[in-house]
């Protein structure tokens, strides 16, 4: 795999990347390529970096890149919000779209974790993507931080963040707070988080209160069953207890065909390391429905939202 530093600009802010190509790329045979996405608090050099390494041996090119505000990307420190990683994913595109080693009309997102939703947002609205993998993530925030938090503490961050819009309005900023004050996780998830997230580069800053309103506000189901006729590979550990199951079947459920459901023998990363059998297993998945998916007659057209 060769490793290629890129950046770009996304609403004027300056991201950093990595084009990952495989041995053989070139501009006289340009390649499929996929943007694998990172989760919350997640960067390129780790998930998506994970993924480049299996999709380029596939012959895939890739882009991983850090959102807004993460390692040396430019964007406000703390500041999280759904909305803005799906801005960064949109234009992440269209900079791959520029890239004379891609066959601009064969570019794939995959997203991980909160980047599930992020890339079924960014394909909802961009004609431009010709196939989606969403693989663990939430897609009803509302729901999720219900399902995961007791009564008591859903109606306190209802008020945090009731209290976070006003500071937002009279002093002109959220507030900062623990990076998983509303996000929590599970003890499975927090054990290898420890171990294998904790010392990388910029992770574990603090994160403003307005991106639990953000993750309230997300309702994934609401729009993707407009992404067809683009095809959609949804992936989930059948034992998370990060993101429960239900979550994938819930948005699989919303989803119009073609559709993919594949249930990960698995816990949310516990099965994250590149020898992993399962995660060599779904590598494998996702290389057979990306080359099922670029290989079919999509000249239906599909609505866009322009927003």
């Amino acid at each position: 795999m060769i490793e290629k530093k890129r950046s770009f600009y996304s609403e004027g802010c300056l991201l950093q990347g990595t084009l990952y190509l495989p041995d053989d790329a070139s501009a006289e045979r340009p390649k499929p390529a996929i943007i694998p996405n990172s989760g919350y608090q997640g960067f390129n050099e780790f998930y998506p970096k994970m993924f480049a390494k299996k999709l380029t041996e596939a012959g895939y090119v890739c882009l991983g890149f850090d959102y807004r505000g993460f390692a040396d990307s430019e964007g406000e420190k703390g500041k999280v919000l759904i909305e803005q990683q799906v801005e960064d994913i949109h234009n992440a595109v269209t900079f791959l779209q520029l890239q004379e080693e891609v066959d601009h009309k064969k570019i794939g997102l995959l997203g991980w974790g909160m980047g599930a939703a992020n890339v079924l947002l960014a394909t909802e609205r961009n004609e431009n993507v010709s196939a989606v993998a969403a693989l663990n993530g939430f897609y009803n925030g509302e729901r999720w931080l219900k399902s995961i938090h007791s009564y008591q503490e859903w109606m306190q961050i209802l008020e945090d963040v009731k209290a976070d819009r006003i500071q937002r309005v009279v002093e002109g900023g959220s507030r900062l707070a623990d990076t998983f004050l509303h996000y929590p996780l599970d003890p499975a998830t927090s054990s290898y988080v420890e171990k294998e997230l904790a010392s990388v580069y910029g992770f574990g800053h603090q994160t403003r209160v307005q991106f639990t309103e953000s993750i309230i506000n997300l309702n994934v189901e609401k729009v993707v069953n407009h992404i067809s006729p683009t095809p959609i590979f949804i992936g989930h550990g059948v034992d998370n207890l990060l993101h429960p199951y239900e979550e994938g079947l819930s948005v699989y459920e919303a989803a119009a065909s073609p559709k993919t459901f594949y249930t990960i023998e698995g816990k949310h990363n516990d099965f994250m390391y590149s020898d992993h059998p399962e995660f060599v297993e779904l590598s494998k998945q996702l290389c057979a429905f990306y080359e099922e998916a670029f290989s079919q007659n999509q000249n239906a057209p599909r609505k866009v939202s322009v927003r």
